[in-house]
This record gives structure tokens, C-alpha cells and sequence, in this order.
């Protein structure tokens, strides 16, 4: 039987509807009476969630809206479907090969921030913390957009649903067009002033816009400040009755809920003459609160050099070792996710520290939010950019294969890892792209930590394959972060090619930036330009590569039938 919250509902149109789920109220599609309304409604509404509704898309499916609000979801919408997909255009000049920038088909149930106000349920509490549109853009659609990229990056989970609107959902509408003047609205209140005047050199450049739109533009949008950003909608410190994540205590540490610690994890672990951080981490899995049903460790260690003890002295552990001859991340994890027996499989690094909670706490992410992966971070040396949210929970845009848990189920939808990457970078983040684009529900749960040694031996290092990293480049004088054939290959697949120029040129940008005093910034700027005929010839030989292999890629293999341990 159905659970039927109250909810009130909104017509955006002034066709009246059916419905008994709640008060009906009516709107123009007007961003002062809209925000107005919602303001005022906030102040005494015993309303667990708002619909808002276009009739001219008919009559709301009552016992769908009810389905739909049991999941784990905050908001659901249909905007893909309803002309909003690949927009706004701005945004490729600030993020352009960014995951959640590339839609997924408008016919499926995935992870989207472009949401619509035509077809939207939300729950109460996102308006109240989060707050709503802001009056300031011209028009609703942008306005909305703004609140989605807010909400998706503070933690909200959002999902569209094209059947919101109906059993086979709506004909996907031709994109909207927005002014100029709300797109560059839209990044100087999502990204700041610096990013907003990039925006407006790169769209003079590519002649996206006119001078004259740009400067009145400017002047409109930089009159008006910015917000600050609310707090994370939600702190990994979850206790729902079914789990609790986030103990530091691993005595205390709470199972998943009941039937959880049935399911069967399989841990993968690629290696490469690295056994002394392999021996660690082994004994790490042995204090596992939850243990794994089985240990893959995929050995690419030349054979003549190979630890033969290890089954020996773990044989406590339902160790599984494997040889591969052939170096290579992909082939030898694809080799591990062939055989694994279990339900899930935890993606682990060999030179990784875990904590023995660590398979505990992914299964209770995945429980409380009925995900499809669970995803952590690596605590190192130029990890800054998840310090600045810390205990965050939100929708993941990375699938980092040294601390994720992924169902097997997501994975034979998507694939294994594509073999383009074997000797190369951003294998993680192309099969997270496929997860993604297939509707799997992908968290990340920033207090799901490992200790990451960054071991000097092994791992890509042994195909020379480790490149300058952004963190290290932001510090040093002569590092430069620069874009290798593999990333041009992935933004090939996913995004046009237009996204990939804009990709090549924020790389080339970076290369003249450095954290530090006036002297250090002013240093790295003459070094950029002394290496700037080094640095062009280096993008454009990655992007002649990454063509290249754009013709023989990709293969992707499927995962075989499951085998049983």
C-alpha cells in the first residue's frame, strides 16, 4: 500500500487539475511571484513536499508522485525531457568535461541537476535549508538551473524521471535557449567574478556572443553580489534506525541494516612490486568488521620477482592471488572482476591504509541511500579540494578505484574497464562516466577515508605513465599539469567537440597558475611563458594521440556469468 504524504501542488498554468494529495495553489511563470509564493508557503506549511506542475503536461499521476517520494531521493524532476539538457552553454567554458555536464538519455532514471519547475517534487526541508531561486535572472528556466547546480553540489540528491510526467514520460523538447546575460549570471553565482570574466573572453572568442551583449551584461551581473553558500545538506553522521557512519571508534562501528551483512563483498587489488605496502593492507582487511567473502589480488610482478609466500602467511584470509604477465590497471582489474564471487566489490589500491571499518561504512552508504556506489577519498599530499567540504555526503561525480564500493549489478549494466586506459590515466573516471550514464546512483561520502602512500614504485610508474598532478602543480614552479592522450580520449567519447577545446585551454591556463605570495604567482607566470611554446606543442601532440586512439578505442568487456565461492 502507498504511503501518501501531504503535498501541495503548484500550477504553473491556469488549467485546473485533480488533486487530493494536498492544497492547490496557482502561479504565473513569473520568477517574483513564484519566489514570492514559496517564501510566504514556507512560513506555515504542514507540507511534507511541493509539486510544482505545467498542466499543460495533464494530470499529475497521484499514486506516481506517492512511488516516487518513498525513494531516497530529495528531488525529482523531468527537465532533461523538458528542453533543459546541454545547457547552460556557459558552463563548458568553466567546466567543460565536468561528469555531471554530460547528460544521460532523457528515457532513463539518473542523476541530473537540470531541473525543470514544469515537473519538479521537492521535499520541504530542501526549501527551507537550501533556499530557492533567485529573483534577479530573467527568466525561470536559468533561475532553476542556478538552484539545481546549488542543490547537487551542497548535497542534495536529485534524480530525473521522465515518468513523472506520464507512463513512457514526454518527447525529449528541443533544448531552451537562454540570454546571454543569465548564462554569465549563472556563472558568476555559481563560480565567482574571475570565472565569470573567462566566461565572457572565451564566448567574445569563440563568438558565442557580441561585444556589446558581453559589456551590458557585465555591468547587469556584477552589480549584484553573491550569496554564500549554505551549509551541506546532510553531514555523513547519519543515524536512521538502520545505520550509522562516521563512528571513529571501529568497536562501536554499526553494521548495515539487517540482510546487509549477507551481501557478499569481494575486494580487488591490483599490484605491482609493491608487496611490503600489499602486506600491510592485507593485514588491514584481517580486523574488517565486516570481512570479505573473498581477497583478488591481481600480481603483475615479473614472475621471477614474485612474493610466492603471500597465500602462505595470509591464509587466514580467503586470499585469492592471481599473475598476470602483462602489466596493465585495466586488463588486471577487468581479469579480478571476471571471477569475483561476490555481490559487490571493493576497488582498493595496494598501497592503500584502510580502517577496519572501511567495507562497513560503504555498505551503510549504499543502504541509506539505495545507491549503486559508494565512493570515498584519499587522504594525501594535495588532496585541498575535499578539505574545503568536509563531511560532505552528495552525488559523485568521481569513481576513484582506490576507495569505492560498487554493486555488481551496476557493473554488468555499464561494463569493465575500457582497455584504452591500461597504461594510462582516467580509468576510474571513464567507467564512472558509463555508470553514471547508465542511472546508477553514484554517492560519495567524504568521511569514507584511506591513507593513500603514493608508493614511488610500481603502478602506472611502471609504464612511465604518472603524470604532473593539478595539486602539485598549483605548488611548484615547474610542474604543469597538462592534458595526456587518454584524458583527450575520454572527453572524446562523452562530450563534443567543442568541450574538448575549452578542456585543452582551462589545462593551458593552468599552466601559469600557483598558490602562493605575489612572488611566487608573479615567478610562475614568467615560467609559464618561457615553457608556453613547450607547453602548446605538448597539448597539441595528447590531442593527435588521443584521435588517434579514439579510432581503435574502446573495448569493453562485459562481466562473465557469476561464479560462486
Amino acid at each position: 500500500m502507498l504511503v501518501k504524504p501531504q503535498t501541495d501542488l503548484v500550477l504553473l498554468c491556469g488549467r485546473n487539475v485533480v488533486w487530493s494529495l494536498g492544497a492547490t495553489h496557482h502561479a504565473q511563470v513569473d520568477l517574483t511571484e513564484i519566489t514570492g509564493f514559496v517564501h510566504g508557503w514556507l512560513k506555515s506549511t504542514p507540507a511534507e513536499a511541493l509539486l510544482f506542475w505545467d498542466s499543460a503536461l495533464g494530470q499529475p499521476d497521484e499514486d506516481q508522485v506517492c512511488k516516487i517520494f518513498g525513494e531516497s531521493a530529495d528531488l525529482y524532476h523531468a527537465g532533461l525531457s523538458l528542453g533543459l539538457a546541454g545547457i547552460p552553454r556557459a558552463l563548458d567554458y568553466t567546466h567543460p568535461t565536468w561528469m555531471f555536464n554530460c547528460d544521460p538519455s532523457p528515457d532513463i532514471e539518473a542523476t541530473s541537476w537540470r531541473v525543470s519547475l514544469r515537473a519538479c517534487l521537492v521535499r520541504t526541508d530542501v526549501l527551507r535549508r537550501m533556499g530557492f531561486l533567485r529573483p534577479e535572472f530573467s527568466t525561470v528556466e536559468a533561475a532553476t538551473l542556478e538552484w539545481g547546480h546549488r542543490l547537487l553540489t551542497r548535497g542534495v540528491f536529485m534524480r530525473h524521471v521522465p515518468y513523472i510526467v506520464g507512463e513512457g514520460g514526454t518527447e525529449p523538447l528541443s533544448p531552451v535557449r537562454l540570454p546571454f546575460e543569465d548564462e554569465l549570471r549563472f556563472i558568476y553565482y555559481r563560480f565567482g567574478e574571475k570565472w565569470a570574466a573567462w566566461t565572457i573572453f572565451r564566448a567574445l572568442m569563440t563568438r558565442y556572443t557580441t561585444v556589446p551583449i558581453a559589456l551590458r551584461s557585465w555591468r547587469e551581473v556584477i552589480s549584484t553580489s553573491r550569496l554564500p553558500e549554505p551549509d551541506p545538506y546532510r553531514a555523513p553522521f547519519v543515524e536512521d534506525g538502520r545505520s550509522k557512519i562516521g563512528d571513529s571508534n571501529p568497536s562501536n562501528s554499526h553494521l548495515p541494516s539487517p540482510g546487509y551483512e549477507a551481501k557478499r563483498v569481494s575486494v580487488l587489488i591490483p599490484t605491482v612490486d609493491r608487496y611490503p605496502y600489499l602486506r600491510s593492507l592485507l593485514d588491514q582487511l584481517r580486523r574488517q568488521t565486516v570481512p570479505p567473502c573473498e581477497i583478488i589480488v591481481v600480481d603483475q610482478t615479473a614472475r621471477e620477482q614474485c612474493d610466492v609466500s603471500l597465500a602462505k602467511d595470509f591464509s587466514d584470509l580467503p586470499l585469492n592471488v592471481i599473475s598476470q604477465d602483462e602489466a596493465g590497471q585495466c586488463s588486471s582489474r577487468n581479469s579480478g572482476l571476471q571471477i569475483m564471487g561476490g555481490d559487490h566489490v571493493l576497488f582498493i589500491d595496494d598501497d592503500d591504509d584502510v580502517n577496519p571499518d572501511l567495507i562497513a561504512r560503504h555498505l551503510c552508504t549504499l543502504a541509506q541511500f539505495g545507491a549503486d556506489s559508494s565512493s570515498g577519498i584519499a587522504d594525501e599530499v594535495g588532496a585541498e579540494h575535499f578539505k574545503q567540504a568536509p563531511g560532505m555526503v552528495r552525488s559523485s561525480d568521481v569513481f576513484p578505484t582506490n576507495n569505492t564500493l560498487a554493486k555488481r549489478s551496476a557493473l554488468e549494466k555499464s561494463g569493465l574497464f575500457d582497455l584504452a586506459y591500461n597504461r594510462g590515466q582516467r580509468a576510474d573516471g571513464d567507467l564512472g562516466m558509463r555508470l553514471y550514464l547508465s542511472g546508477a546512483c553514484m554517492v560519495l561520502n567524504t568521511d569514507i577515508s584511506v591513507l593513500h602512500h603514493h608508493a614511488p614504485t610500481g603502478g602506472l610508474r611502471k609504464h612511465k605513465a604518472r603524470a604532473v598532478t593539478y595539486a602539485s602543480s598549483r605548488k611548484r614552479l615547474m610542474h604543469r599539469n597538462l592534458p595526456t592522450a587518454t584524458e583527450v580520449y575520454l572527453a572524446k567519447r562523452y562530450f563534443a567537440e567543442r568541450q574538448l577545446n575549452e578542456m585543452l585551454w582551462l589545462r593551458l591556463l593552468g599552466t601559469f597558475s600557483v598558490r602562493g605570495n605575489v612572488l611566487k604567482k608573479t615567478a610562475k607566470i614568467i615560467v609559464g611563458i618561457v615553457l608556453l611554446p613547450h607547453s602548446l606543442w605538448a597539448i597539441r601532440r595528447s590531442k593527435h594521440d588521443g584521435n588517434r586512439m579514439f579510432l581503435r578505442y574502446p573495448i569493453i568487456g562485459r562481466i562473465q556469468e557469476r561464479v560462486r565461492v
